[in-house]
């Protein structure tokens, strides 16, 4: 297996070494030298974060005021060497309270430094989970209390949940969120769409449980029905893109069951990430028509519809609709919420609290144009853009199926899930 780093290096702007680590002999110690000469001192940071110079290859990324530098001289494992250093300030800031710059890693060398010595051994991530580790590392220095089932916890298959939790009560919550891409034509035909989402999981549940999701994935249903022998009930199915999980996820039964089975971290994580790109439920249509009268004046008609049951609604709804930077002066008439001009991004902005599902608000303006003696140029229009949250409706069609915990002392939980599509790149053409 390549190598992640042989040596780390805490850059401030100026180029200041702040802290620095040797992992393997391979490298010298000055190598910093040559990324300030070569790197800093050319402006070619923003350039590519991967340069080779003179047989050793730098790995590098700015986080707030402090240049994170990376030297390997072997075939390295780039993408691991980048995941090491996003996970390395995630678990600073958990013991820096959030904060991760110049004056917190000078304010915080001795803890650096122990922390780099745990977390990275000859070149090779170790465990950076920041609730195992602050088990052993703390900020009032080494602890004489003796920690339960060390050995289990840094090298154990649960290395994420530390064993003897204890809730009086034991819930679950759990989060669809998705957002929606998407580039419409004028004439309402799709020219590209698809949904990116995520599950977003808070567990305060006591011991060591095993929880079990079942979703109504194509595969996972596919799966189900060949285990049990009948076919698989009529529904909705859907096809999951790049799917993404947790450690905590146990791959190995995901790939004979097809079901998403793991022990949870304690509090928030998230479980998975996907993406759909075929069979996505748009939650809004716009139609818009603008009719450009001579030089002086245009006609702005937009209609937006709600394509989401009727018992649903859509929160904080903003259309952006462009005009010219020449306008000079706007009116309106709207069937449903706040409209106005806002000559700072040359849009009409309008505004609707609550959408509800299944209604069709429209949007009827006039805009009055500056006129002037220079040769006009065509006007690009650009495309209308909204921005939305629809509650407990999912673009993909994605739903949880059933979410069972089982823990050895037969303890009774609750599970909340919700649902929320939110707009991404949510673009109609004009």
């Amino acid at each position: 297996m390549p190598v992640a780093a042989s040596a780390i290096y805490f850059l401030n702007l100026r180029g200041d070494v702040l802290i620095n680590r040797l992992y393997r002999d391979d490298v010298g110690g000055n190598m910093v030298d040559a990324f300030r000469m070569h790197i800093m001192q050319t402006k070619e940071l923003g350039t590519c974060p991967v340069r080779q110079i003179g047989g050793c290859s730098f790995f590098y990324m700015r986080i707030s005021n402090v240049y994170i530098v990376i030297v390997v001289s072997s075939n390295a494992n780039v993408a691991c060497a980048f995941k090491f250093v996003v996970e390395a300030v995630a678990l600073f800031k958990s013991y820096f309270g959030g904060a991760f710059d110049e004056d917190a890693i000078r304010n915080n060398f001795v803890l650096i430094y122990e922390l780099l010595d745990e977390i990275m051994d000859f070149g090779y991530p170790q465990n950076l989970s920041p609730e195992i580790l602050k088990l052993y590392i703390t900020q009032e220095g080494p602890s004489d209390k003796p920690v339960p089932n060390a050995t289990l916890q840094v090298t154990g298959a649960v290395g994420w949940r530390r064993e003897g939790l204890v809730y009086k009560k034991n819930e679950v919550f759990l989060d669809i969120v998705e957002s929606v891409n998407l580039l419409m034509s004028s004439k309402g035909s799709v020219l590209r769409c698809d949904v990116t989402g995520k599950i977003l999981m808070k567990c305060f549940l006591s011991g060591m449980p095993d929880l079990k999701l079942g979703l109504n994935d194509k595969i996972g249903l596919e799966k189900e029905s060949q285990l049990k022998s009948r076919p698989s009930k009529s529904g909705k199915t859907i096809e999951l893109d790049d799917v993404t999980f947790h450690q905590c996820v146990n791959l190995t039964r995901f790939n004979s069951e097809k079901t998403v089975s793991f022990v949870p971290p304690d509090g928030e994580f998230e479980l998975m990430k996907y993406r759909i790109t075929e069979g996505v439920n748009l939650p809004f249509r716009v139609l818009p028509t603008i009719k450009e009268l001579g030089r002086t004046r245009m006609e702005v008609n937009v209609k937006v519809k709600s394509v989401f049951g009727a018992k649903m609604f859509a929160l904080g709804v903003v259309i952006k609709i462009p005009v010219p930077k020449q306008t000079a002066k706007t009116s309106f008439q709207v069937t449903s919420g706040r409209a106005k001009y806002q000559a700072a991004i040359d849009c009409l902005v309008w505004k609707i609290r609550k959408f509800p599902g299944q209604t069709e608000p429209t949007l009827s303006a006039e805009v009055e144009l500056i006129s002037t003696m220079a040769e006009k140029k065509s006007w690009t229009r650009p495309p209308i853009q909204m921005e939305f949250q629809v509650p407990m409706f999912t673009a993909s069609g994605l739903r949880v199926r059933f979410l069972k915990v089982w823990e050895k002392s037969g303890y009774n939980t609750v599970e909340w899930v919700r649902y929320i599509t939110k707009a991404g790149s949510y673009e109609i053409r004009c």
